[in-house]
């Protein structure tokens, strides 16, 4: 069986209520060896610490650009302890989620972007002196991330993930220029994300030239296992759909398997969609302490 970690999953998430465990049992089932456990304010430290050992995973401390609205400015210096107080423990492996979002209208305008901003950089300077990756919320915000990357880029460079990139071609190749890995989320099954589909049919290809070389690459082979899996799917009606939408996209990722937002099990076994029921979806890259380990689904 292959194995997968989960780069990104709030598995302390409201939603899951009382369902954790048994949501993370149901993806031990399917491969998924381990996931990392982001936080999102101070308030949720300890809990994504607690279920991490608890789970044997992983996770990352850091301020989401969503709750930096209620954050205290004493918030970063008590992840900055946090940090250190925990450098030791193999489970924490990435500062995160931290990030922008200027999808969020009022996350775009005074003062609430440059407050973001600010937490966005204090925390980066953070990661650089601690040593750590950094997982990124990215959304309508790459160029702002980018800027903000370069400038402040350590000495060895970025280690991390783009989570759940939604951006360009060049965008995207910034991010890996850096040292950062792609994340893709559920926006990657939408029907209409055909652009989307086609980078991450590119990236799981290795950025391997067009022709048999790109074929014979595993991840392109797992796409096209992927591909085959959804067009067993559904009604013939559907079959017909999602292969026509195929042929047009080219991704091969098709709009039927939609992923829960933010907090979800993203797993993939063989080619076929773990648990079956949109909620258990994708893995797509592999953290660890000391460096960025690219995992083609």
């Amino acid at each position: 069986m292959t194995v997968w970690i989960d780069t990104h999953c709030h598995l302390d998430a409201p939603e899951f209520g009382t369902d954790a465990a048994e949501v993370r049992a149901r993806a031990s089932t399917v491969g998924v060896a381990q996931c990392v456990i982001p936080a999102v304010e101070v308030a949720n430290f300890d809990t994504v610490r607690t279920l991490a050992h608890r789970f044997g995973d992983a996770y990352a401390l850091g301020i989401h650009p969503l709750y930096v609205a209620r954050a205290q400015e004493a918030d970063l210096a008590t992840l900055d302890v946090a940090l250190e107080r925990h450098r030791d423990d193999p489970r924490l492996v990435a500062v995160g989620e931290i990030g922008l979002d200027y999808f969020v209208p009022e996350l775009k305008l005074s003062p609430l972007k440059e407050r973001q901003e600010h937490f966005y950089r204090e925390q980066l300077k953070l990661a650089r002196r601690h040593g750590l990756p950094v997982i990124l919320h990215v959304r309508r915000s790459a160029d702002a991330l980018l800027r903000a990357l370069r400038e402040l880029a350590p000495l060895q460079g970025w280690r991390g993930i783009a989570h759940a990139f939604n951006g360009s071609q060049q965008q995207a190749q910034a991010f890996i220029d850096l040292g950062f890995k792609l994340g893709f989320g559920g926006a990657v099954t939408y029907e209409r994300a055909l652009q989307l589909r086609r980078l991450v049919g590119r990236a799981a290809a290795g950025g391997a030239g067009a022709g048999d070389r790109r074929a014979r690459h595993p991840a392109a082979l797992a796409l096209r296992d992927r591909r085959t899996a959804c067009r067993r799917a559904g009604t013939p009606a559907q079959r017909t759909r999602r292969v026509a939408e195929d042929r047009r996209g080219g991704g091969g990722l098709e709009g039927d398997f939609r992923g829960r937002a933010g907090a979800c099990i993203r797993a993939q076994c063989g080619g076929g969609v773990a648990g079956g029921d949109g909620r258990d979806f994708l893995s797509f890259f592999v953290l660890s302490r000391r460096g960025m380990v690219s995992f083609s689904y």
